[in-house]
Formats: structure tokens, C-alpha cells, sequence
């Protein structure tokens, strides 16, 4: 097992951050504490996603000294996905950072089970 987990750190330890970051939507009862936790799961899918496209001894798909052998390069797909995925992610947490500052205006906490039960009591509940 310790020469399996050696050959595949970085796999091991996009998993713990993707642990952490989960463990941290889950737990928390503060919403930037909640988007904490997003970044830091997404930044675990992004690190697992570029280990597994690169291929050691192999180099970007920039044909710049004439070769075109597909076995000179890397797969740049997965290249792709994570750029993409960083877009996509800086937009979500814009997102979810502006819905806070709108929630805490209104309700004066960043505490979920507080502004929930601060709506019920808007409701009527």
C-alpha cells in the first residue's frame, strides 16, 4: 500500500481536499465557511483532473518542432475541462458571495439555521 499511495500522492491528496471541502459544505452553519469548502472541493476535482491527463516525458500539444507524433504529446482535454471548470467555478462563487451579502443584509447573520428560522418567523411558521 505505501508504494502505491507514493506513486500516486498527488491523486491522495486531491482526494483529502476534496474530503475536506465536502466535510466543510456539511458541517458548517456559516455560508462563507460553506463556500470555503466549495473552492476547496473544486480545487481537489481540478488537481485530480490535471494529474490524470498528464503523462510524464510527454509535453504540451504545441506542435513547435515539426513532430506530429501523437505519443510526443499530452491529451488536452483534460487541460480544458479544468481551465473550464475554473471559469465556471469563479462564477458560481461570485454568485454565491453576492447572494450572502444580500442575505446578511436582510437578516443580519451569516448563520443558516438562523436565517432559516428568521424566515419562518417572516412566514409566520
Amino acid at each position: 500500500m505505501g508504494a502505491n499511495l507514493a506513486a500516486n500522492y498527488v491523486q491522495a491528496v486531491a482526494m483529502v481536499l476534496f474530503v475536506i471541502g465536502f466535510a466543510n459544505l456539511l458541517l458548517q452553519k456559516n455560508l462563507l465557511k460553506k463556500i470555503i469548502g466549495f473552492n476547496i472541493m473544486d480545487s481537489g476535482t481540478y488537481l485530480f483532473l490535471a494529474d490524470m491527463g498528464y503523462i510524464k516525458g510527454r509535453v504540451a500539444p504545441i506542435v513547435t518542432d515539426g513532430i506530429q507524433e501523437v505519443e510526443r504529446y499530452i491529451n488536452p482535454i483534460p487541460s480544458g475541462l479544468v481551465l473550464t471548470g475554473i471559469v465556471v467555478s469563479v462564477s458560481v462563487t461570485a454568485l454565491m458571495l453576492s447572494l450572502t451579502v444580500r442575505l446578511y443584509k436582510r437578516y443580519h447573520s451569516l448563520d443558516l439555521d438562523e436565517i432559516s428560522m428568521l424566515i419562518k418567523k417572516e412566514k409566520g411558521v
